[in-house]
């Protein structure tokens, strides 16, 4: 079990294109890397669509490398990546950052000079792999009663996360630093999840909006604080009181809402994203097909996705059935988009405690209610978005 941290979720900029006769202005990272003569180092950019590789080199006795790519407009996150590990760091502009490392302790014990985020984000780092080893202590005690062990890894996670909160996040929003940390996620219990997680925990919502607000005066045009200032909003109303709506932030600056994407098979193994269905009325429906009330459910579903469907509603269902073969067997008729994940990722992302549980997306891919939300009926609500 690996810790990580989805800097991904949060779209960059652009791709970063390294040009060896550029007049753009450009960063430097360079250093040392000890007892990996031999071996290929890579500079690597973070991006929503996943990992860009900007350049490499082929390490010689000395270890000394030294990369350099267009600066960027706004804060950025990068990584050296060495076989599977990987240091990662941010740049802010024409700075020149050096990490010095070695091989066998590659990104759990480097040195970093030249950027007072980079030397945060190691820190960050580093106390991420203590309680990731810790969590893995108490999943591995054998003496302990199971939920023993869940009670202990919540208290950890509870501390971390207020230590976190407190040194990083609060303390300086507008930092690379800060966002870093807010992009955070944790393996327990075999599932990985986001520990700052807007769209179902409104003390993490402020940490998103702390820092939407505190980017979006110094890089409003920035394609992440689109996305944080995004991810924000949609936490304030999914997480608010029924009766309540805050919105702090300026919703006049948000020109494109992306939802955290869901990317799952269907029963010929197909993958289906939850991003291709923007453009329509979507209902993102959690559920259990072996549940007592599911015949009856999907009888009403099938009502309106036969009444709405051609005017732009899609249900995209994900099941969480532990058996495949009776899941297969419940949909292979349904007209809807109908997933399965057995890894409760999705599940988890979406902040879902109980089965089933739905929320309702506009044509903007914009997540607007979720089922306990709901006050009039879910065809009342279709209707208005439709």
């Amino acid at each position: 079990m690996n810790i990580k941290t989805y800097i991904g979720i949060i779209s960059m900029t652009g791709v970063i294109a390294l040009t060896s006769c550029n007049k753009n202005p450009q960063f430097c990272v360079e250093g040392t890397v000890e007892e990996a003569e031999g071996e290929m180092l890579y500079l690597e950019a973070m991006t929503l669509d996943g990992i860009q590789c900007i350049d490499s080199i082929k390490l010689k006795d000395d270890g000394h490398f030294r990369f350099t790519a267009d600066a960027p407009s706004n804060p950025e996150f990068y990584a050296l990546r060495l076989g599977v590990e990987r240091i990662n760091f941010s740049i802010d502009s024409t700075e020149t950052v050096t990490f010095t490392a070695q091989r066998p302790t590659f990104s759990s014990s480097y040195t970093v000079e030249g950027s007072l985020n980079c030397q945060k984000i190691k820190e960050i780092a580093q106390l991420q792999s203590q309680l990731q080893s810790q969590i893995i202590a108490l999943e591995q005690n054998t003496s302990m009663y199971p939920g023993d062990i869940t009670d202990s890894i919540n208290s950890l996670v509870k501390n971390y996360k207020q230590l976190i909160k407190t040194n990083y996040i609060f303390q300086d929003p507008q930092k690379a630093y800060a966002y870093y940390a807010v992009c955070q996620s944790i393996t327990d219990l075999h599932t990985t999840y986001q520990l700052f997680n807007p769209l179902s925990n409104r003390d993490d919502v402020k940490c998103y909006a702390t820092i939407a607000t505190a980017w979006d005066g110094l890089y409003p045009d920035a394609k992440r604080t689109e996305q944080i200032c995004n991810l924000a909003i949609q936490g304030m109303n999914l997480t608010a009181p029924v009766t309540q709506k805050v919105v702090n932030i300026d919703e006049s600056k948000i020109s494109e809402v992306g939802i955290i994407d869901v990317a799952l098979p269907d029963i010929n193994s197909n993958i289906h994203r939850l991003t291709d269905l923007k453009g329509k009325v979507v209902m993102l429906d959690f559920t259990l097909y072996g549940a007592s009330e599911s015949p009856e459910r999907t009888r009403k579903m099938r009502q309106l996705y036969e009444q709405y469907n051609a005017r732009g509603f899609e249900i995209y269902q994900v099941a969480l059935d532990e058996d495949i073969h009776f899941w297969k067997l419940s949909c292979e008729k349904l007209p809807w988009v109908c997933v399965h994940e057995t890894d409760g990722s999705a599940m988890n992302i979406y902040g879902v405690v109980n089965l089933p549980t739905y929320f309702l997306i506009n044509r903007d891919n914009e997540l607007v209610k979720r089922s306990d939300q709901v006050t009039t009926s879910l065809e009342d609500e279709i209707q208005k978005l439709l």
